[in-house]
């Protein structure tokens, strides 16, 4: 666990080292505060109490951020060559990938935790429902470590920061449109499947303030292989 959290530190230094993490914030912020108050289905336009906008400007804008995040974990190690030292280190695959990833997550969560003075603010408007909104949070997290799971994953098998970045946007454009887009015009077993495979259908699940176990289960199953195929690309550099 010591290494891990090395690594994590690491990392999540280096983010804010290279400014990464400062642009990201800025824009993160600026953009869902952007179309969260002043443009579109801002709060004020549908007249509750209610961050549903918040969240739906967060789950586009993470989706395109996070791969950015992600595409020089092990890339840029990989062009530079510098991941070789690190795997001569007394540390594991498991322990760079599982450290890469919670620094790439803390800093999502970072992100996350600067929005909420839109939850006391829209709760200082009227009446919320505070569950729902603590459970929108709790989507947008989990629907960030899926991305970044699959983003090291993409980071993994590439030494080119470019080609990493796209190859997670390509994966999760499946994840984010395709398969919903699929079950729709389709009927039957395989509808459901796709259904299921949807990051939108437990997204939203989730976001409604409903808690269920194969929501969890889902997402816990994505970072899992995600993270598992990422391993497996960095092993190779040992052979």
């Amino acid at each position: 666990m010591k290494q891990i959290w090395i690594i994590t530190r690491r990392e999540l230094q280096s983010f804010f080292d290279s400014l990464m993490a400062y642009i990201m914030l800025i824009a993160f912020l600026g953009f869902s505060g952007f179309f969260t108050w002043l443009f579109g289905a801002d709060i004020f336009f549908v007249k509750q109490a209610s961050l549903q906008s918040f969240f739906g400007i967060a789950y586009w804008t993470l989706f395109f951020f996070i791969p950015a995040l992600t595409m020089r974990l092990l890339a840029e190690e990989n062009r530079s060559g510098t991941i070789e030292l690190l795997l001569t280190k007394p540390i594991n695959d498991w322990q760079v990938v599982l450290g890469k990833f919670l620094s790439t997550f803390l800093l999502i969560i970072i992100a996350l935790v600067l929005t909420l003075p839109y939850y006391i603010t829209v709760a200082n408007l009227g009446p919320i429902d505070h569950g729902a909104v603590w459970s929108g949070y709790l989507g947008l997290m989990f629907m960030s470590a899926a991305y970044i799971s699959i983003g090291i994953f993409t980071s993994s098998v590439s030494n080119n920061q470019i080609i990493s970045y796209l190859l997670a946007l390509f994966i999760g454009i499946f994840f984010q449109i395709i398969f919903s887009m699929l079950s729709s015009n389709i009927s039957g077993l395989f509808a459901e499947i796709l259904n299921y495979l949807s990051v939108s259908t437990h997204f939203e699940s989730i976001s409604r303030g409903v808690i269920d176990s194969k929501d969890i289960i889902y997402f816990l199953s994505l970072i899992f292989f995600g993270l598992i195929l990422a391993e497996a690309g960095l092993a190779k550099r040992r052979l």
